[in-house]
């Protein structure tokens, strides 16, 4: 991955160190250096094969993040002018103003409704691993910091917000996906509407956003390595697919257990965001984020359909049948643990 990176690993290390610090800071100085430093090393890996398309959404990336950045200074200068202190948010305009300014702050690095507009153009242009950790590591900082955010502060402004952040993201990232033929672009909207479903199950506890950050991470990197391992060049677009039959029946198998199809592991996740929340002051938002998913569903329904009519007429030979076994046996071992997921989750109203 790092051929033309002589100092990819301490570029890797730094990211890593820079997330870590964020997530287990206690001082917001501490939090904005530890994302900092997550950018400084996330920067040259998404510029490591030299390509324009890469140099591109590296400068949109940064501007966006130096964006969200300038927000996350100014709403902590806000809210903490006096002490730095968590209780300064819980009263005044000054606190709430403060607060409001740093989800939005968060929100722009994330790229949740309504600054989900860099996630799909920036993705576009990016090689496999660089998608992956956008995807991926690169959400785990800001998400844990608005959880905190979520749990420090019950302020009924703040949950409003959360709520129409959640639904907007469900709706985009289901519209957005219908008029897509990349696969790149398909996968940001995906994103975009899964942190819709993070963002509101943040709303009913701690447990239930980890799991389904769990669940998403696993499926994810899942998808992004078996696009990664059959030639990026090679698959583009999703008629591409056809040409490769082992990968094509597990990308679509991925792609619909990102889109939540029972019983698949996709679906358990959202499956547990509605048992818990069905009972919640906000159940009507559960609404809005079946209709984004139920949108993504149908469009991922209908490429597998059109692909398994082609499924059987493709003759091309040339797979690597060790790594297509693979495959094959980590997406049914995926879908396994879905099921016992589903059943084990009927126990949860006794625990």
């Amino acid at each position: 991955m790092f051929s033309s990176l002589p100092f990819g690993l301490m570029f890797l290390f730094v990211m890593g160190f820079g997330t870590m610090l964020s997530i287990s800071s206690v001082h917001w100085l501490g939090i904005w250096a530890g994302l900092e430093m997550n950018l400084i090393g996330f920067l040259p890996m998404l510029i490591y094969q030299k390509k324009i398309s890469e140099s591109e959404s590296a400068v949109k990336y940064f501007i966006i993040q130096a964006l969200g950045s300038s927000l996350l200074i100014f709403g902590s200068l806000l809210g903490f002018s006096t002490s730095f202190s968590w209780d300064v948010m819980s009263g005044g305009m000054s606190g709430i103003m403060g607060l409001c300014t740093l989800v939005s702050g968060l929100s722009v690095k994330l790229g949740v409704f309504p600054f989900h507009y860099w996630v799909p153009s920036v993705m576009t242009g990016l090689s496999w691993i660089s998608c992956m950790l956008l995807a991926t590591w690169q959400k785990l900082a800001p998400l844990f910091l608005l959880l905190s955010l979520c749990e420090l502060s019950q302020m009924k402004e703040l949950l409003v917000l959360f709520c129409v952040m959640s639904g907007g993201s469900a709706l985009v990232g289901g519209m957005g996906g219908l008029n897509q033929t990349q696969i790149r672009a398909l996968l940001a909207y995906s994103s975009i509407g899964h942190l819709g479903w993070m963002t509101f199950a943040m709303l009913h506890g701690e447990w239930c956003m980890k799991l389904y950050l769990f669940i998403y991470l696993g499926i994810n990197t899942s998808l992004f390595v078996s696009l990664w391992l059959k030639d990026s060049s090679a698959m583009k677009n999703v008629s591409s697919l056809k040409h490769f039959k082992i990968y094509h029946l597990v990308i679509m198998l991925l792609l619909l257990s990102l889109s939540g199809l029972p019983p698949l592991l996709g679906f358990v996740s959202k499956w547990l965001v509605v048992f818990v929340a069905s009972s919640g002051p906000f159940s009507f938002i559960i609404f809005v984020l079946i209709l984004g998913s139920l949108m993504s569903l149908f469009y991922y329904l209908s490429l597998f359909f059109s692909f398994f009519l082609n499924f059987f007429k493709n003759n091309n030979k040339e797979l690597d049948v060790v790594v297509s076994k693979s495959v094959v046996v980590m997406i049914s071992m995926l879908n396994v643990v879905g099921s016992v997921l589903i059943l084990l989750s009927n126990f949860v109203e006794w625990l």
